[in-house]
């Protein structure tokens, strides 16, 4: 699995609104220290979001999992002090832009597991279940 990051001005061509929550984080120290690690790394999120609630999203694409012509989005962000992983993976648009399962939705813990240990790899990311 391999993740490219979506910059603030490319996030746009990017949004889906079939990335759902495949997991939180409890933890402001969590938190704290993955936008951190994210900000030293990437830079300024993909979405500016000022607020207590939600305070950065960082959002990438997923690159070598499962079928190469299929392309996720991922989103790692805050959300009133819980650290959140999203994606599309699993569901899909409908001819009427409502998100719906796709053949992959069964599978969804399997993918969120899998993300969970690259992003401990490879960007030292404090997620423990």
């Amino acid at each position: 699995m391999q993740l490219e990051f979506v910059s603030v001005e490319e996030f746009y061509f990017a949004l889906t609104l079939a990335v759902k929550t495949l997991e939180e984080f409890n933890g402001v120290e969590v938190v704290d220290r993955t936008r951190s690690i994210l900000q030293e790394k990437f830079g300024q999120p993909s979405t500016v979001a000022p607020g207590k609630q939600n305070t950065f999203n960082y959002v990438f694409y997923v690159c070598g999992y499962e079928e190469e012509s299929s392309r996720w989005i991922v989103s790692i962000s805050d959300w009133q002090d819980k650290l959140r992983l999203s994606s599309d993976y699993g569901w899909m648009l409908d001819e009427t832009r409502k998100p719906t399962r796709s053949l992959q939705f069964e599978r969804r813990p399997t993918f969120s597991q899998a993300l969970r240990s690259h992003l401990k790899d490879w960007l030292g990311l404090p997620l423990e279940s």
